[in-house]
């Protein structure tokens, strides 16, 4: 379908403010959304899923589902906003492969990479546009649901986050069995991040085209890396993802964001590699974060844990995140995603906090402008 088939017949947007941020253009206040906003955290999330003895990629591959669980936090809270309901790990099941979402475990491969030879058996040639359709109709179908209210997001994993999961066969805290394949392997390793990499740009080029307005792509595991191998196996594919997609879009098209959770290591690199926003997980110094990338907007990076304190001292912690980050060129976000076991209130405190002292960090900088 042509752009302009799809994109005609949309909602005018009527809050842009997270779109002006990535872009580095003067907001009123910060804007605000946190990952995992969807989730099994909202009683009504979890409702849907009963009522329609869903398991979790049902609803990702049922559009109606996806864009009402997408729809869910946008009504109970004021977000800047929305992220569309999938899942990275459709780009590994769009090549061939079976990843089944197992409760208290999370995702499983049953056949996973282990030999050279078994990168033969993926899917060569994808017609996403087939495979992934379900995913492009979600997006379409919330962008007119959301009737300008907020922009929406589209995303990706990145290549060596899927390439973690795709050989490791499951999640891990060190992703050995990857890590190994990596280093024994290592121009098959560069064969299979390549074709991930050009699948993802148009993966991410087809979401835009379906109506995203904003795109994620999610670094997941850069933690495991070393420096040195993260600029040789993360690094150069994270850039070709920023300057095809801008290349095949025009480089106005849509804000795109990076988010390396643990490459404290590599955000000044990060911010050079043509992404309008960089995301920091909670273990990042915004202070720091603002000195080696001082060109691009910064998103996060609240403690996912602070949700876990008290309203009062929650709203302290956010106040402080604040003004270390400041109230430009910045979208408020948590560090990580949401927890199943978070209450909802808290997340309200956080939003509210964002948008009152935010507003108000504005008022005394105008003020003292005007002063002085």
């Amino acid at each position: 379908m042509a752009d302009s088939e799809i994109q005609n017949g949309f909602p005018e947007l009527k809050n842009d403010l997270i779109l002006r941020a990535a872009r580095g253009e003067g907001t009123e206040r910060v804007p605000i959304w946190v990952m995992r906003q969807a989730g099994r955290y909202l009683p009504e999330f979890l409702k849907l899923k009963e009522e329609n003895n869903a398991d979790f990629f049902k609803m990702v591959q049922t559009p109606e589902l996806a864009c009402e669980l997408t729809l869910q936090p946008i009504r109970r809270f004021p977000l800047d906003a929305a992220i569309i309901f999938s899942d990275i790990l459709v780009i590994p099941q769009a090549l061939g492969m079976t990843v089944l979402m197992i409760p208290g475990k999370g995702p499983v491969f049953p056949e996973p990479l282990r030999e050279p030879s078994d990168i033969e058996k993926l899917k060569q040639e994808v017609d996403l546009e087939k495979s992934l359709g379900y995913v492009f109709r979600a997006i379409t179908l919330t962008r007119h649901k959301l009737e300008g209210r907020v922009p929406l997001i589209g995303f990706s994993g990145a290549p060596w986050t899927l390439m973690c999961y795709m050989i490791e066969g499951e999640s891990s805290k060190t992703f050995i069995k990857a890590r190994k394949f990596l280093n024994q392997h290592l121009q098959t390793s560069s064969r299979l991040l390549q074709q991930l990499t050009d699948l993802i740009v148009d993966y991410l080029v087809l979401q835009v085209q379906a109506g995203a307005q904003m795109l994620q792509v999610f670094e997941s595991h850069a933690e495991i890396l070393g420096y040195d191998t993260f600029t040789l196996c993360s690094l150069p594919y994270l850039k070709q993802i920023a300057e095809k997609v801008k290349e095949k879009l025009g480089t106005d098209a849509v804000p795109m964001t990076i988010f390396a959770k643990g490459a404290h290591y590599a955000i000044k690199d990060l911010s050079q590699i043509g992404y309008d926003v960089v995301s920091l997980d909670w273990t990042v110094s915004p202070k720091d974060a603002r000195i080696v990338a001082p060109t691009v907007t910064l998103q996060g990076n609240l403690d996912p844990a602070c949700l876990y304190s008290s309203h009062e001292d929650l709203a302290h912690a956010v106040k402080n995140m604040l003004r270390k980050f400041g109230a430009q060129r910045y979208i408020a976000n948590l560090g990580h995603g949401m927890h199943p076991d978070h209450d909802p209130e808290k997340l309200a405190t956080f939003i509210e906090t964002v948008h009152s002292y935010s507003e108000t960090m504005n008022e005394r900088k105008s003020s003292f402008s005007l002063d002085s």
